[in-house]
C-alpha cells in the first residue's frame, strides 16, 4: 500500500497520482487529505507556496463531488489569472479518470459571456478570481447560493491586494452550512477576520511554523550602498552562472529600468509590473516558464501567483514594507523539497528590518559580501571549464574537423587550452578588472566633498524639492510621494518640511545618489521636478513636519541666494501648457508675517 492509498483516496485519483509521479505525499497533503474526507468539516492550512496545497484540498474536493449533478458544487477563489489558471489545470489532471466532471475558470482580460456559457453547460467546480466573480454574481451568471464547497487559496496574498471586501460579498451569496477550506501562507488580522466571520469551528494544521519561511530556504543579506544595489545585484547574477530568479522590486518604474539595465548588460531578463498588457504579461510569464527568461524583474502584485518549480534564487532589490510580503517573496524558491536561496540586498539604515524578519519567520539571515571582481572572474572560470567537461560531443562537427585542424595546427594543448578559457574570461576580466569593493561598513564612514555641509552627525543629507503647498502637498503626501518614487522604505525619508512653493526632506547619506538620479530630469505633467542637496542641514522637525511658523529659516535664505542662476540654467523645462515655468515652485514670493521663513 501506497501512502496516498493510506490517506483514503479512491482508484481513480490514485490512477492520476501515479500518472503524475507522485511518489509520496507532502506533509500538508498527509494531513489535510485525511480530515476532508473524513467528514464535513472547515478546515484553516497554514502552509508556504510550493508545498503541495491545490492537490491538498483539489483531491478530496474531486472526491466529494457529485459527477451526476451539473450543478456548481465547489468554489475555489485564486489571487491571480496565472494561478487560477494554473488550479484549473491541475485539477482537470487529477479528475482525468473521473467521468463527467468539469472544472471552469473564470478570470478578468477574458470574455464574461463565453465564461458564463460555460458554466451554464454545467460546472460543478469553478475557479475563479475575486473581481471577476463578483462582476459575475452581480450579473445574475453564476449561482453560487448552493456550493457545498468553498476553498480560499493564497488567502492572505488576496487580502493583501486589497480583495478583503470583494471576498466578503462573495462568501454573504454562499450557504451558511457549506465546508470553507482556507489555505494561506501567515496568518494576517485580515485572514483571521475571515476565518471568525465566515468559518464554523474550523480545524487548523500548520506545517512548519505560523508565518515561519520555508525551511528548504537559505535567507543571505549584503550591505551595500544605495547608490550600489544594481552593480550589487549584477555581481550577485554573476556569481551564479546557472541563477534562475525572481528579482523584487518595490516600484514598476524601478522593475522595468532594473530589468531593461540586465538586458543591456546580456542578461536574459524581463519586466513583470502593473503597466504591462495581459498578452505581454502572458508573453513573459511563458518565456521565464521555458526558462527564456533567467532573471524575472517584479512588483511584489505582478508577481502574485506566479508559481514556477525550479527558481534557484530570490533576490530582494529592495525590502518590502510588510514582512508578511517577505515570506511570500522567500516562498518562490525552496520549493517541492528543494533547495534555494534568497538574497537581501540592504543598506545600512535598513539592517534594524532584517531583524524583524528573522523574528517573524523564525529563521537566521547569513551575512555575506558582495563577491569582488576577481572573485567573480574565478568563479566564471572554472564554471567555463565544468561546462566543457560536461559537453556532450556532437558527432555532427566531424566533417568540420579537418578544416578546424588546419586552422589550429601548431598551437599546443596548453596554448589551446588558455585560448578557449580566455575567450570567456577576458569579457569579465575586462569589467571587473580594478572595479571596487561594494560591501559597505556597518559602522559608517566619513563623508566629504561639496555635499558635506548638508551630512548632520548621524549621516543624514538634507534636501531642496521645488514642489510645496501650492502643488497639493502636505507633508505626508509628499512623503509618500518621494518614497514612491525613489522606492524606499516608509521609515527611509524624515523630517518632512514643506512650505508654499518648495519643501525639505532628509534621508540617510547612502541614499544620496540614488534620490539625485531619480530626479534628474524628472518631469511630473510636463513639469521639471528638482532635487538638489541642501546647503544647510537644518530639518529639526520629526518624521513628519508640516507649515511651521516662527522667525526665519536658514533653509530658504541659502537656496533664494542662488535661486536667479539656478532658475536660468532651468528654462529649459518650461512647460508651455501651463503658461508658466515648471520651476516657478523656486521664485521668490512675498514673505508674510510670522513666517516660518
Amino acid at each position: 500500500m501506497t501512502k496516498f492509498e493510506a490517506l483514503g483516496l479512491e482508484k481513480s485519483l490514485l490512477d492520476a497520482v501515479s500518472d503524475l509521479g507522485f511518489e509520496s505525499p507532502s506533509e500538508v497533503q498527509e494531513k489535510a487529505i485525511p480530515i476532508l474526507l473524513e467528514s464535513e468539516t472547515d478546515l484553516v492550512a497554514l502552509a508556504q507556496t510550493g508545498t503541495g496545497k491545490t492537490a491538498a484540498f483539489g483531491f478530496p474536493l474531486i472526491q466529494k463531488i457529485d459527477s451526476n449533478s451539473r450543478t456548481t458544487q465547489g468554489l475555489i477563489l485564486s489571487p491571480t489569472r496565472e494561478l487560477c489558471l494554473q488550479i484549473t489545470n491541475e485539477l482537470q489532471l487529477y479528475s482525468k479518470y473521473e467521468r463527467n466532471i468539469s472544472v471552469v475558470a473564470i478570470y478578468g482580460g477574458a470574455s464574461i459571456t463565453e465564461q458564463a456559457k460555460q458554466i451554464k453547460r454545467g460546472a460543478q467546480i469553478v475557479v475563479a478570481t475575486p473581481g471577476r466573480m463578483k462582476d459575475m454574481i452581480s450579473r445574475g451568471l453564476v449561482d453560487i447560493t448552493k456550493i457545498d464547497y468553498c476553498v480560499l487559496d493564497e488567502a492572505d496574498e488576496m487580502l493583501n491586494m486589497g480583495f478583503f471586501e470583494d471576498i466578503q460579498d462573495i462568501l454573504s451569496n454562499t450557504p451558511d452550512d457549506k465546508s470553507t477550506w482556507l489555505f494561506s501562507a501567515t496568518m494576517p488580522k485580515e485572514v483571521a477576520i475571515i476565518a471568525k466571520k465566515f468559518m464554523h469551528a474550523p480545524q487548523e494544521i500548520t506545517v512548519g511554523t505560523k508565518n515561519s519561511g520555508a525551511a528548504t530556504v537559505q535567507h543571505e543579506y549584503y550591505v551595500v550602498s544605495g547608490r550600489d544595489r544594481y552593480p550589487a545585484l549584477k555581481r550577485l547574477a554573476d556569481t551564479n552562472p546557472d541563477i534562475f530568479s525572481v528579482v523584487f522590486c518595490r516600484t514598476k518604474r524601478d522593475t522595468q529600468k532594473v530589468a531593461e539595465k540586465l538586458i543591456e548588460d546580456g542578461y536574459n531578463a524581463g519586466a513583470l509590473h502593473g503597466d504591462l498588457s495581459q498578452n505581454q504579461r502572458d508573453l513573459v510569464m511563458n518565456a521565464f516558464r521555458k526558462k527564456q527568461i533567467q532573471m524575472l524583474v517584479a512588483t511584489d502584485v505582478a508577481a502574485r501567483g506566479i508559481d514556477v518549480d525550479d527558481i534557484t534564487h530570490v533576490i530582494n532589490y529592495q525590502l518590502p514594507d510588510e514582512i508578511e510580503t517577505y515570506t511570500h517573496r522567500s516562498g518562490r524558491t525552496g520549493r517541492a523539497g528543494k533547495s534555494g536561496i534568497s538574497m537581501v540586498i540592504v543598506t545600512r539604515s535598513e539592517l534594524r528590518k532584517i531583524k524583524s524578519i528573522e523574528n517573524i519567520i523564525k529563521q537566521e539571515f547569513i551575512q555575506k559580501d558582495i563577491p569582488t571582481g576577481m572573485e567573480i572572474c574565478e568563479i566564471q572560470l572554472y564554471h567555463l571549464a565544468n561546462k566543457i567537461k560536461e559537453t556532450k560531443i556532437n558527432n555532427e562537427v566531424d566533417p568540420f574537423l579537418p578544416a578546424i585542424n588546419d586552422v589550429l595546427k601548431g598551437i599546443d594543448r596548453d596554448e589551446l587550452i588558455k585560448k578557449i578559457v580566455s575567450v570567456e574570461f577576458t569579457r569579465f576580466y575586462n569589467y571587473y578588472n580594478k572595479t571596487k569593493d561594494l560591501n559597505a561598513s556597518q559602522t559608517g564612514s566619513q563623508e566629504s566633498g561639496r555635499a558635506q555641509s548638508s551630512f548632520s552627525g548621524n549621516g543624514s543629507v538634507r534636501y531642496f524639492i521645488n514642489v510645496g503647498e501650492r502643488d497639493g502637498y502636505d507633508w505626508m503626501s509628499l512623503k509618500d510621494f518621494l518614497r514612491d518614487t525613489v522606492g524606499l522604505g516608509k521609515d527611509d525619508i524624515y523630517k518632512v518640511d514643506v512650505k508654499d512653493s518648495f519643501s525639505f526632506f532628509n534621508t540617510d547619506a547612502e541614499v544620496t545618489e540614488q534620490i539625485l538620479a531619480t530626479f534628474n530630469e524628472f518631469k511630473v505633467d510636463g513639469r521639471f521636478v528638482n532635487v538638489e542637496i541642501s546647503n544647510n542641514p537644518g530639518g529639526a522637525g520629526g518624521s513628519g513636519g508640516g507649515k511651521r511658523r516662527g522667525k526665519g529659516s536658514k533653509d530658504k535664505k541659502k537656496h533664494r541666494k542662488g535661486s536667479k542662476n539656478e532658475d536660468k540654467g532651468r528654462s529649459k523645462g518650461r512647460d508651455r501648457s501651463q503658461g508658466k515655468s515648471p520651476n516657478s515652485g523656486n521664485r521668490r514670493t512675498r514673505k508674510k508675517k510670522g513666517d516660518f521663513f
